[in-house]
């Protein structure tokens, strides 16, 4: 994959040091600073900038299931009128995420096209991945933070004052239950799809898929019974999940060779699935257009790009997750 080395774009597959002996491993983020309701430290005593309306922006794309929960935890804190939202080109392609015409990233840095842009007006000598998402200051014209985990928590509690929102997806009586569940379903379910589908040896492959199918076989035991993964209430967990399931049937089933089982095929994660994005603002978080267009675009998995015109999705069905007890958020 292309990548800025020195703060130059360079095109190709330079980020070679992503794969490893043949596997996927994902290169870690690098801008951690945080938003808080008046500027003190975070919650690890990160560098933080102080919650103000139309001071910061996210850019995002559709199909990075990343980008996607900070999408979801915009629309689900009522964020929209607070926090900006820019949407790239869905194909990511030689010059990285695109967008499709010039956007402001403020008065510093003026207008842009290529998201690469944002990483080097925020280290003019950065060398790396030019990822989605970015949440990023209008005024200062660099990028607060580039970690997908970060942004939902910063999402889930700085702006509060300023919105009255107080639902909570992270309350702290659940946390421990809450990164149960986190761990391994990042490294099995969020990263494991990636892990499969960019294996480069049949070991690799193997691994990954064999670890991918143990965990959804773990989960649909632990949905059957119970609503959501912590308690009875809808958390960040249940979103960090969401964000790969909504994708599975669409791209990583045929572009990724997770074909062993579809998540049609799980009766409890299906209609989880189909719950969670009934909920209010998370189907708005959610372009299937998108999803298919950037995965089957990606040239070295499909080197046609030809788009397929399936699979049929219908996540408006009825669900049964009714039967379960809980629909609750913490501060609700």
């Amino acid at each position: 994959m292309p990548q800025l080395v020195e703060g130059k774009w360079v095109k190709g597959d330079v980020a070679a040091s992503e794969m490893k002996g043949g596997a996927f491993h994902r290169e870690p983020t690098r801008f951690h600073r945080w938003i808080t309701p008046d500027g003190r430290p975070g919650p690890d005593g990160q560098e933080a900038l102080p919650a103000e309306a139309g001071r910061f922006r996210l850019f995002v794309s559709y199909l990075c299931p990343w980008a996607s929960r900070t999408i979801a935890f915009r629309n689900l804190k009522g964020l929209q009128d607070i926090v900006g939202l820019t949407v790239s080109h869905p194909e990511l392609g030689d010059d990285g995420w695109v967008y499709d015409e010039p956007v402001d990233a403020g008065e510093r840095v003026g207008k842009i096209r290529f998201h690469y842009e944002l990483y080097v007006a925020s280290d003019p000598t950065y060398t790396g991945k030019a990822s989605v998402p970015v949440l990023w200051d209008m005024r200062e014209g660099r990028i607060v933070n580039n970690e997908s985990a970060d942004i939902i928590r910063i999402l889930n509690s700085a702006f509060d004052g300023l919105t009255g929102n107080r639902l909570d997806f992270y309350p702290e009586a659940l946390r421990a239950e809450i990164d149960r569940w986190n761990g391994p379903i990042y490294e099995r379910v969020n990263n494991g799809v990636y892990r499969a589908g960019f294996a480069k040896t049949q070991d690799a492959y193997d691994e990954a898929v064999a670890s991918l199918f143990g965990m959804l076989d773990e989960l649909e035991a632990h949905l059957a019974d119970n609503r959501y993964l912590a308690d009875q209430n809808l958390t960040e967990a249940d979103i960090r999940l969401f964000v790969t399931l909504v994708r599975f049937d669409a791209a990583y089933h045929g572009a990724f060779k997770c074909n062993i089982r579809r998540i049609e095929d799980y009766p409890a994660l299906s209609n989880y699935l189909r719950e969670i994005y009934q909920w209010p603002g998370i189907r708005d978080s959610v372009r299937v257009d998108h999803i298919k267009r950037g995965y089957y675009g990606i040239a070295h998995i499909n080197p046609t790009r030809v788009v397929p015109a399936g699979p049929v999705l219908d996540f408006d069905r009825p669900h049964d997750r009714a039967r379960l007890p809980g629909r609750a958020v913490a501060g609700a």
